[in-house]
């Protein structure tokens, strides 16, 4: 049996270990939390994932909240007139296939005890280089998943493939029940404030049942870069409440009545985009193969790091399945990351180009949404697969010829 240890337990690396215990690898996930500590903890991101990504976790049989998670049906986009008269961009449509947002405090204690159903292992410790090393000698393969702290160190920055080096974003949470529904049907609805900062907002499933979650993106220095002085879960509400008042009227209406969901639905932080090289080299010269995060770590603006840890765990799982028992060389490590490298450079493409100030051809592009529902229809879908945007979206001519035949 083929031993594989992966070192946490989010998305990506629980996602991997359930699929490779089903087909047979003795597979321990190393966690520096309990299920209990994380069931108990605060929230560690917004998750709202598409249909693609969620269709990797249906493949496993991990998709036990179908029943009871609010679905996502649709995307809105709102960009309020330069004269503060309303809004200058204003449109919608749905998927073609439902989104959906577990909170991974629901969502990862579930699947670490399905983990051990599959007969994989858990073990709760805080990993350090010394425990990679001993890892290495006991496993045929060690996989970094853990995005944070001394071993996510151990992979090099990507200079050529990382488009910032500082952090592009405030960033905030707030879980909150009670918002008035947005008519029509269900949506992540988007607020680009130009100059300010980035909001949307989405129905999940969280510890206490169904609920709203606010995700803020403030401009670094500017008005929504506002957290600094919160300190309490009835500041940081007032705080988003404020942002909504002051920039985006239209999303505070429908927030008279919201409360949090629980003193623990509040994250505020701050990263810089990275792509890091996705081999490290332990002290004794042993290999460990970065996944998820960890190696691509792109800013929430455009809701992709579930569905991206999500794919990469697919692609990874898929490349040990085609290894076989060969060794987990260096040369298997970079070809499975490359192999993954060849979806996910376009979601961090298109993630880092928004988080620029749009150039006009794609403020023309989402101008002509709101009188096309063709192109609405293909912008909204696009959050499934972000490949199809450098079709129509991300050039100038592509969006000019694109533009041309809905107009014919």
């Amino acid at each position: 049996m083929r031993r594989i240890l992966i070192v946490g337990a989010g998305q990506a690396g629980l996602q991997l270990a359930v699929g490779l215990a089903q087909n047979g690898y003795g597979v321990t996930v190393v966690s520096n939390r309990t299920p209990d500590d994380i069931r108990t903890g605060r929230v560690m991101s917004s998750q709202c994932m598409f249909d693609a990504a969620l269709q990797h976790e249906r493949d496993l049989g991990l998709n036990f909240w179908d029943d009871e998670c609010p679905p996502v049906d649709g995307i809105s986009l709102a960009v309020p007139a330069p004269d503060g008269s309303g809004k200058a961009i204003d449109f919608a449509s749905r998927l073609d296939r439902p989104a959906q947002s577990v909170d991974q405090r629901v969502k990862m204690p579930v699947w670490m005890n399905e983990l051990e159903r599959e007969g994989g292992r858990v073990v709760v410790e805080d990993a350090t280089i010394a425990d990679l090393e001993r890892y290495a000698a006991e496993n045929d393969l060690v996989i970094v998943s853990a995005g944070k702290g001394e071993i996510a160190r151990l992979f090099e920055r990507d200079a050529e493939r990382s488009t910032y080096d500082v952090p592009m974003r405030a960033l905030a949470l707030t879980y909150v029940t009670g918002m008035t529904p947005r008519p029509d049907y269900s949506a992540v609805c988007f607020n680009l404030i130009p100059g300010v900062g980035e909001y949307f907002v989405f129905p999940a499933l969280t510890t206490t049942g169904p609920c709203e979650i606010m995700v803020f993106e403030g401009v670094p220095g500017g008005p929504m870069d506002c957290w600094e002085d919160v300190r309490t879960p009835e500041q940081h509400l007032a705080r988003s409440l404020w942002i909504l008042d002051t920039f985006m009227p239209w999303e505070a209406e429908r927030n008279r009545q919201v409360e949090l969901t629980d003193d623990n639905g509040i994250l505020v932080g701050r990263f810089p985009p990275t792509v890091r090289k996705p081999v490290g080299e332990l002290p004794s010269g042993a290999l460990v193969l970065g996944l998820g995060d960890t190696v691509v770590l792109n800013d929430p603006i455009t809701g992709q790091g579930s569905n991206n840890a999500s794919k990469a765990a697919a692609s990874y799982l898929a490349s040990i399945f085609e290894h076989d028992d060969r060794l987990y060389d260096r040369s298997f490590m970079e070809g499975a990351f490359e192999r993954y490298w060849d979806y996910a450079q376009y979601v961090a493409g298109w993630t880092n180009a928004l988080l620029a100030p749009p150039p006009p051809h794609v403020l023309e592009v989402l101008g002509a949404a709101n009188s096309h529902q063709e192109i609405a229809h293909r912008f909204v879908n696009g959050f499934d697969d972000p490949r199809d945007y450098y079709e129509w979206f991300m050039e100038p001519e592509k969006a000019s010829r694109y533009l041309a035949e809905v107009a014919a």
